[in-house]
């Protein structure tokens, strides 16, 4: 069966070929460049707990050793802290929090690494792996499709036809796969401008990520951002006028020493300058994700950044989204419906982030007016940065899909939880197969849904005889007769569900729905929805390419193309 073709070696498709992978899916990756990442500590990303702990199970090593995860946030406006949060650093944290003093839940910490460490775990663990091929120095320039497939040809070294059951341009806001579509690409651009350098020094503030809007001191930017990396690194941020002038060596030194001084009180503390940049941030969205059997993941699709939110992040969320439906596809064929999902949710969530953002934008930084002197105006703001930054709200918070084509119908034995349908699942302990008691998240990506039944008491449970107990039999007949793979896990409990709950979940971690009790024929038309509903009767994808000798504009498949093709 032929592999899926990504095109583009960045995080975001590594990520995917990885996420694949452990789905039994093999892939080539073409790699435009040279096969290796430059060290630029100035260019690093932020990633989400989920996220994290997602590129953690692909086999990603470097976060642990090379990211680090803030111990608290800090939000700071001329002189005085406004905003002080901790942080929880459990792995194994949710997004879910409160900021009532009462509670005890706190913000899961995000993950901060730069770009170049990432990917390099990230071709670590592809070198690993046995399903990833991966082509440097392939260029890129034609693509067609037929009924069975894609072919894509490569310039390079020694130009290349390559055949997939599927391609995937995740080759960056330039996407040749995006212009080959003759996909439009609109938005805005520079709608932010940042200077960055990344230096070693002492702050007042260790393993804390700090936002500081309006400094007291002269010549200061209008917002600065501070955010700490091993090693007493730390990536610092000025906001730029939006036509500013080009910032210079020179007047970037001088930023840093008079931040530094600032923070400091007034003695600028000894510093090593490591590396520096300006970062232009866009906001695009591609008017379509998905042409037949090619589709778009990360910049290729969408642009964002500014007030927070993170592009890398969303590109991520691609992946999860994309690469269990890929998976299902390739193995068993499956409906238009399971593969359109895609583009339907992950465009719809970006799209309301992008909005947001948009909304915020004139708001933060206009600029004086009345709404500077709002009562609580200024509060408001900070709080939404705030968001934005640490994961939470409209800014920042893990994306939902209420209105997903994949959603199951209505059935007498559906009952709320603590989670909406479509919404990301909490990360519980559970009770696995092998009868150890793991977190929820550990159990995702692996491309099959989780059954989870609530069972107050399951921590006094013989782990020889689980299985046979109370309605265990009964729920394990129901899954085997599931028209996918699932697994079946136990918990404790699960915010706002009853003893006994059912809760379907997806491999990408969002909740199907919950029921009340085992319920075998609801329980199968829910799954059912989930893989797009009946298969279609087209030969399933993959299928050999000797099948068909038309390419999708109708030219014949030439003889020494077919000899040349991977």
């Amino acid at each position: 069966m032929d592999p899926v073709i990504i095109v583009g070696a960045g995080p975001v498709g590594l990520a995917l070929s990885l996420a694949l992978a452990a789905q039994g899916v093999p892939s080539v990756v073409l790699d435009e460049g040279p096969g290796k990442e430059e060290p630029r500590p100035a260019r690093s990303v932020v990633l989400r707990a989920d996220m994290a702990a997602m590129v953690e199970r692909l086999g990603c090593t470097t976060l642990r050793d090379e990211g680090v995860r803030w111990v608290g946030w800090r939000g700071m406006r001329r002189r005085q802290v406004v905003r002080h949060l901790e942080l929880d650093l459990g792995l194994g944290g949710t997004e879910e929090w409160s900021e009532d003093p009462a509670s005890p839940a706190a913000p899961a910490a995000p993950l901060h690494i730069p770009q170049h460490a990432l990917a390099r775990g990230l071709r670590d663990a592809i070198a690993r792996q046995k399903l990833v091929e991966l082509v440097p120095e392939a260029r890129l320039d034609t693509i067609e499709q037929d009924r069975d497939g894609v072919v894509a040809h490569t310039r390079g070294p020694a130009g290349t036809w390559w055949r997939g059951s599927h391609l995937v341009g995740c080759d960056g806001a330039r996407s040749t796969v995006r212009k080959l579509l003759g996909i439009r690409f609109p938005g805005r651009t520079a709608v932010e401008r940042h200077a960055v350098a990344a230096l070693r020094t002492e702050l007042p503030w260790p393993g804390e990520a700090l936002l500081h809007r309006q400094p007291p001191w002269r010549g200061a930017a209008e917002e600065i951002g501070a955010r700490p990396l091993p090693d007493g690194v730390w990536r610092i941020d000025w906001l730029l006028p939006p036509r500013g002038d080009l910032v210079t060596p020179d007047a970037l030194i001088a930023r840093v020493r008079e931040t530094l001084a600032g923070w400091c009180d007034g003695v600028t503390p000894p510093y090593e300058l490591i590396d520096t940049g300006v970062h232009t941030l866009h906001h695009r969205l591609a008017r379509r994700w998905r042409v037949d059997r090619v589709l778009l993941a990360g910049d290729a699709a969408h642009l964002l950044g500014a007030v927070g939110t993170q592009g890398l992040d969303e590109g991520l969320r691609d992946v999860d989204n994309l690469a269990w439906k890929l998976a299902l596809t390739w193995h068993h064929g499956g409906s238009d419906r399971l593969l359109d999902s895609y583009q339907s949710e992950r465009r719809a969530a970006v799209a309301t982030r992008l909005r947001a953002a948009d909304q915020s934008l004139p708001v933060l930084r206009g600029g004086g007016g009345l709404r500077t002197y709002l009562p609580g105006a200024t509060r408001g703001h900070d709080a939404l940065l705030t968001d934005g930054h640490v994961g939470r709200g409209p800014l920042g918070a893990p994306p939902a899909y209420p209105h997903s084509p994949l959603a199951p119908p209505y059935a007498d034995g559906r009952i709320p939880v603590g989670t909406p349908p479509g919404a990301p699942v909490e990360d519980v302990r559970v009770t696995a197969p092998d009868g150890t008691t793991v977190r929820l998240r550990d159990r995702l990506g692996r491309g099959r849904l989780l059954v989870l039944l609530i069972a107050p008491g399951t921590g006094v449970w013989d782990r020889r005889h689980w299985r046979t107990a109370g309605v265990m039999p009964r729920l394990e007949e129901a899954v085997r007769g599931l028209p996918v793979r699932a697994e079946v896990l136990v918990s404790e409990s699960y915010p706002g569900a009853p003893a006994h709950a059912v809760l379907l979940v997806r491999p990408d971690g969002h909740l199907v729905a919950a029921f009340s009790g085992v319920r075998p024929e609801e329980l199968h038309a829910a799954a059912d929805a989930v893989r797009g509903g009946p298969l279609t009767d087209r030969e399933p994808v993959g299928v050999s390419p000797e099948k068909s000798s038309e390419t999708s504009s109708g030219a014949p498949v030439e003889s020494d193309r077919t000899a040349d093709m991977h």
